[in-house]
């Protein structure tokens, strides 16, 4: 794993997860004057698992059945640490600080992104990110960012970005787009099973008669949903007021139940058929997805196009740069690896050991697929 999939790394702290109980403090490897523990594996490990395990993956890598996948991110995971070490060091020894100043301009470039200091903490909460955490992980960013100007210049120049642009004219160009907002009234049958199912009342229910209080509440909400329909169709005025006041989609009806502009191939297709289909100032519905009922108002449309050069050149700038100063940070990686006095004091971290894990793993995946698959013959 070179310097740039440890910028990655580092900036994409989304996700954050904490390991619990006692952790070993034994040193697993050494990095010239840096030790690199145990606990700093197992947490990076118990966060690469939690996050695979919540992805739609959804394996558990610690299970003796991923041997192969185990020892993949084990092996990825031990070349992260490396790396961070002598970065780390690197930026010691350049003497690269980050004061609260460079941190606070940081912040608020993110914040401008997102819109605004309300959405950055809501990012954060949806994420499980501390605020602290997140400063924290910001901080590292900001460092591996000085680290890379301090090698040499980063800057991009006009010509560089108008040379992008035309090269890759096909990232600039977009499909027709619609501007909506829709109220959601939310209908998942398993998810109003378990509700029913839960309540001490219900506990005597048959599964007759659960199936048919399911029924009745899907009804309920579809009643619902025709009901706001009949409201805001007479009197679109009101339709982020009744979004703010009822949509199910917390996240849209915040803004009035406003989406922005979209692509059709962006939405479900009952929702994109039925929004593409209809006129500017136009309310359709309820429309019937995997995900309730949806009640759109449809408010502008765009051709299809192609973003102008001035307004992307900023975003081209930023890109080309970002890529610079992953490019310098990469080649800098190769040469602390070089010139660094790595020694594995467990050697099942060692390189070597891990690669033979993985081809075991191989094998033994391939044998046990091999076994299935006479097993299954013979019946």
């Amino acid at each position: 794993m070179k310097g740039k999939n440890l910028l990655i790394t580092l900036a994409a702290s989304a996700i954050l997860f904490s390991g619990c109980g006692l952790k070993s403090t034994e040193t697993i490897i050494k990095v010239n004057d840096t030790n690199i523990s145990q606990a700093q594996f197992d947490d990076e490990l118990d966060k690469e698992a939690k996050a695979i395990q919540a992805s739609p993956l959804k394996v558990n890598i610690k299970d003796a059945n991923n041997a192969f996948m185990f020892n993949l991110v084990k092996s990825r995971i031990v070349n992260e640490l490396i790396i961070k070490a002598l970065l780390e060091d690197e930026i010691v020894k350049r003497g690269i600080k980050v004061t609260n100043d460079d941190l606070n301009d940081a912040i608020k470039e993110i914040v401008d992104k997102v819109g605004s200091k309300e959405n950055l903490d809501k990012l954060l909460k949806q994420n499980g990110v501390t605020a602290s955490q997140f400063k924290k992980d910001l901080k590292e960013q900001v460092k591996l960012r000085k680290l890379a100007e301090s090698i040499g210049s980063t800057d991009v120049s006009d010509a560089e970005a108008k040379d992008f642009y035309n090269k890759n004219i096909e990232k600039f160009k977009f499909p027709d787009k619609v501007r909506a907002s829709h109220i959601l009234i939310a209908v998942n049958p398993e998810e109003i099973t378990e509700i029913i199912k839960s309540d001490s009342k219900n506990s005597n229910l048959s599964d007759a008669d659960v199936k048919a209080k399911v029924q009745e509440e899907i009804n309920a909400r579809e009643a619902k949903a025709k009901e706001l329909f009949n409201k805001v169709k007479q009197d679109p005025s009101t339709f982020a007021k009744v979004a703010k006041d009822n949509s199910d989609d917390t996240a849209s009806a915040q803004k009035g139940g406003d989406l922005g502009f979209f692509a059709k191939q962006e939405m479900v297709p009952e929702f994109a058929n039925a929004a593409f289909g209809a006129r500017p100032e136009t309310v359709v519905g309820p429309v019937k997805t995997q995900f309730g009922y949806h009640i759109i108002y449809v408010k502008d449309r765009m051709a299809a196009g192609q973003k102008p050069f001035e307004k992307e050149k900023n975003n081209i700038k930023e890109h080309l740069k970002n890529q610079k100063q992953l490019e310098s940070v990469d080649k800098l990686v190769e040469s602390l690896k070089k010139n660094a006095k790595i020694e594995y004091v467990n050697k099942d971290y060692d390189p070597e050991e891990m690669q033979k894990a993985v081809q075991k793993a191989i094998m033994d995946s391939s044998e046990a697929a091999q076994k299935a698959a006479k097993d299954n013959a013979k019946e």
